[in-house]
């Protein structure tokens, strides 16, 4: 081994010692449990363990329960992705056009709600949507309109469920859109005015095109984060009503801190983290043919 080959491996040795200690051999322990009946009563006594193969995965498959918090979390990603990359560029692509004294206020004060605890945030608009103190009901009160039952529908409580992870997350990818905005030549720009380019046609031709890694980026951090939809559902509904906003990963939480069925829960953090590798491997590649195009 030459001497750059082994400088650089001593360089990736402590990365690979983190990854090793903390991801993959918790991974592969939680796949093993996966094809087990683990439970509180094996922890009393290990000879209640028992191999039991796919069992774990084939019940998954049947359980109308997890489809429906499959169901749940796929409206958050679907609904929630697209909204957190609309309001990035557009609050990122606003802030530009203020005056510059200015921008480090409002980039602040859009950023803040990524920073801060997401169960404070949770319990603040728990607040905020109660059905008859709730600001939001208020101030729609004032404007003669019907006060709904924000958290106690089961239609509206995934809506506002949405509106709070995405209200809570756009602040990251504005952040870094804006970086991302700012490595864009103004010769493009100035070109296009000069061919007479609108605003419309140089945002829909220019920024959006060359801004098109970043934002694949974002999606596939912001996918990865809504997958993980916990809190959000635990603290403002509890997985209600009627089931309607229990995510897959609170739905993990039940089974394994709430009913202690260990073996069950691990089936479905890897069958978690088996849809999270594979969006992944598309994202990649999708990306990919942008380049060789």
């Amino acid at each position: 081994m030459t001497h750059q080959r082994l400088s650089g491996a001593l360089f990736v040795l402590p990365a690979l010692v983190l990854l090793t200690v903390f991801v993959f051999i918790p991974l592969i322990g939680v796949f093993g449990l996966s094809l087990t009946d683990f439970d509180v009563y094996s922890v009393a006594n290990p000879a209640n363990l028992h191999l039991i193969g796919a069992a774990n995965y084939w019940h998954l498959l049947r359980d109308r329960q997890a489809w429906q918090a499959l169901e749940t979390t796929l409206v958050v990603v679907v609904v929630g992705v697209p909204a957190t990359l609309l309001l990035s560029l557009i609050s990122a692509l606003m802030i530009e056009s203020i005056a510059e004294r200015w921008r480090g206020l409002f980039r602040t004060a859009l950023f803040v709600p990524v920073v801060c605890s997401t169960v404070a945030i949770a319990i603040s608009w728990r607040y905020l949507l109660n059905t008859r103190f709730g600001l939001v009901n208020h101030v729609l009160g004032l404007l003669g309109l019907r006060a709904p039952d924000w958290l106690g529908s089961p239609h509206l409580a995934i809506l506002a469920i949405t509106i709070v992870v995405v209200w809570k997350g756009f602040g990251y990818g504005m952040i870094i859109v804006s970086a991302a905005r700012k490595e864009i030549p103004d010769e493009l720009y100035d070109a296009a005015r000069i061919e007479g380019a609108g605003v419309h046609h140089r945002l829909l031709r220019i920024t959006v095109p060359m801004l098109a890694p970043t934002l694949g980026l974002l999606a596939l951090l912001d996918v990865s984060g809504y997958w993980q939809l916990f809190a959000e559902p635990y603290v403002l509904t509890q997985g209600g009503p009627l089931g309607s906003t229990t995510s897959l990963l609170l739905l993990m939480y039940e089974r394994g801190f709430r009913w202690w069925r260990w073996g069950a829960a691990s089936a479905i953090a890897m069958a978690l983290t088996a849809v999270m590798w594979l969006f992944a491997w598309v994202q990649r590649h999708t990306r990919a043919g942008w380049r060789s195009e």
